[in-house]
């Protein structure tokens, strides 16, 4: 980012759009994919780990990833459905805002890649990552007791 550029432009949030259709990887609660043919109750079991106190912790998870990975990498933070991004929000803002289950699409300018935070779900995604950055986000993850898979195409 640009020394005193405090918003995205135009070609940013286009960005991100495009970013939305490449390749993804899943930072997950569950360590892979629930099939759909599974035997289990995630969809019983899903409002149990995104509500109340697990699902402050899990919010928490995906903060204290997103924090870390802000030590490395210059941020550029879309909120809801704003086309207008914030860059490298104070990391009080940011925490804040996943704590506080604000929907994110995170650029990582630098990067070309994306860190979509959702607010609700037991995931975040990160689309279309460089190896190093996948590596980085697996260790980072696995810090805070979260999985990083792709899913099945």
């Amino acid at each position: 980012m640009a020394k005193g550029k405090k918003h995205a432009t135009d070609d940013q949030a286009s960005r991100v759009e495009a970013l939305l259709d490449e390749p993804y990887w899943v930072i997950d609660a569950l360590p892979s994919q629930v099939p759909a043919d599974a035997g289990g109750q995630f969809f019983a079991v899903e409002p149990l780990l995104t509500e109340g106190p697990r699902g402050a912790e899990l919010r928490r998870r995906f903060a204290d990833v997103a924090l870390k990975l802000y030590c490395y990498h210059d941020f550029l933070v879309f909120r809801g459905e704003s086309s207008r991004g914030k860059a490298n929000p104070k990391p009080e803002k940011l925490d804040a805002w996943i704590v506080g289950r604000e929907p994110l699409c995170i650029l990582l300018p630098a990067e070309d890649a994306l860190l979509q935070v959702p607010e609700d779900g037991t995931c975040m995604t990160l689309y279309h990552p460089t190896p190093a950055l996948l590596e980085q986000v697996r260790h980072l993850a696995a810090a805070s007791g979260l999985f990083v898979w792709q899913p099945e195409t």
